[in-house]
């Protein structure tokens, strides 16, 4: 099936989606195609409050006066560069956790837990980037960024769990 499909599929039932993409077997090209095309979108998420920084609006914290160039250099670099690195250490901590848990999964089940979530969780993302960049900070962009975060942990722990139930 298409990701978009499977995307849309996880909203629906995140288990199964995940049963499905552990039934394709284990394959770190499509785990690290998951993981870039995640950190891709959240770094497009950022891009309208990256402007409204550039431009005064919302200046960010240690960034006064840097272009939007400088911005979207920075920001790529921390979240497609750096991001990828940070996840695959924290899959690897989830899959520890879950094994002393009683989990009877691999370290590649507990990543695609991971990146698969992040990915599906993605529209939410762009949807507060949205939001952060045309209301700005405030009830609102923290509404839709504590939707994005609950979301991207119930598709996480869903398929956290269904990966470590074991092969």
């Amino acid at each position: 099936m298409a990701v978009t499909t499977d995307i849309a599929r996880t909203w629906r039932g995140p288990r199964r989606v995940m049963r499905d993409l552990l039934a394709k077997g284990e394959r770190e090209d499509r785990a690290i195609v998951y993981l870039m095309a995640a950190c891709v979108l959240l770094f497009m998420a950022r891009w309208p409050v990256l402007v409204r920084a550039a431009e005064g609006i919302e200046p960010l914290p240690g960034q006064d006066g840097a272009s939007l160039t400088q911005l979207l250099t920075y920001g790529f670099f921390a979240t497609v560069m750096i991001l990828p690195l940070m996840l695959y250490g924290i899959g690897a901590l989830a899959h520890l956790a879950a094994r002393a848990l009683g989990g009877r999964g691999t370290f590649y089940r507990a990543r695609l837990a991971l990146f698969w979530a992040l990915l599906a969780a993605s529209p939410v993302a762009l949807l507060h980037g949205l939001v952060r960049g045309f209301i700005g900070p405030g009830f609102e962009a923290m509404l839709t960024g504590a939707l994005w975060v609950g979301v991207f942990l119930w598709f996480w722990i869903a398929g956290l769990i269904e990966a470590e139930r074991g092969i």
